[in-house]
């Protein structure tokens, strides 16, 4: 079983992309997901997550109003819309899921990371 995050690239501030993740091996609309971004020499750091069902969603500080997380269940995807991308959000982007199906914002709750997909944002 692995999450596959896609969606990644170089853009400009203003800009917008969407990243994916697509679980192979299993149907995940009984898991809770999240994104994680991760920038040379910081923590990894919690962006969005939203829980089996789509009620409860959280976003942090640093992207709220900015990016949305949403599932598709029947495509058995989730997806991160960041719009009005800034330099500072420039970092490798992890999608994780947690069994128990919550939305939580710790890392630590999370069992399944994918292998990262990279955005850049240029000034």
């Amino acid at each position: 079983v692995q999450l596959q995050a896609s969606g990644g690239g170089l853009v400009q501030a203003g800009d917008s992309l969407r990243l994916s993740c697509a679980p192979s091996g299993r149907t995940f609309v009984d898991y809770g997901m999240a994104w994680f971004r991760q920038a040379p020499g910081n923590v990894r750091e919690f962006v969005a997550a939203i829980s089996w069902n789509g009620a409860v969603i959280y976003y942090s500080d640093s992207v709220k109003g900015r990016f949305t997380i949403s599932r598709d269940t029947a495509k058995n995807t989730v997806t991160l819309q960041m719009n009005s991308l800034k330099p500072e959000d420039t970092a490798v982007y992890y999608c994780a899921a947690d069994r128990r199906g919550l939305a939580t914002t710790s890392s630590a709750t999370y069992t399944l990371w994918g292998q990262g997909t990279q955005v850049t944002v240029s000034s």
